[in-house]
């Protein structure tokens, strides 16, 4: 059985713990970590450029659900889903087109709403 893949994103004075997936997206996050960069906000959603460059997955979706992590690879992109998005037709998050599922976050993903758009966010091995 493969080791449990376990990160730590700390976004402003935020912190939670996720779990990547075996993905090919979600090794190449893993082998590219730590990883800071600036995040922006998009309804319930925080995204940023991470320098991973990875294509899109035949699983790839555009909804998703709360807590789960994507890589959107037009915008080479790391994605934390909490909520609504302004693409949702209802209450489950929806990426602006298809993402990669590569993780998911343990415990209660809409800790992040305390998150401002422009926070630091770090993506570390736990």
């Amino acid at each position: 059985m493969a080791m449990e893949r376990k990160i730590r994103i700390t976004a402003g004075k935020v912190q939670a713990e996720a779990v990547l997936n075996e993905s090919p997206t979600a090794t190449k996050i893993w082998e590219a970590l730590p990883i800071e960069e600036r995040g922006n906000t998009w309804g319930d959603e925080i995204y940023f450029s991470i320098p991973v460059d990875a294509k899109q997955e035949k699983d790839a979706r555009d909804l998703v659900a709360v807590g789960e992590l994507g890589y959107w690879p037009p915008g080479t992109a790391f994605c934390i889903f909490y909520g609504r998005t302004p693409a949702s037709t209802d209450e489950r998050p929806r990426a602006a087109s298809p993402v990669n599922i590569i993780g998911t976050v343990t415990g209660d993903a809409t800790v992040f709403r305390a998150v401002s758009s422009g926070a630091r966010v770090r993506l570390e091995r736990a």
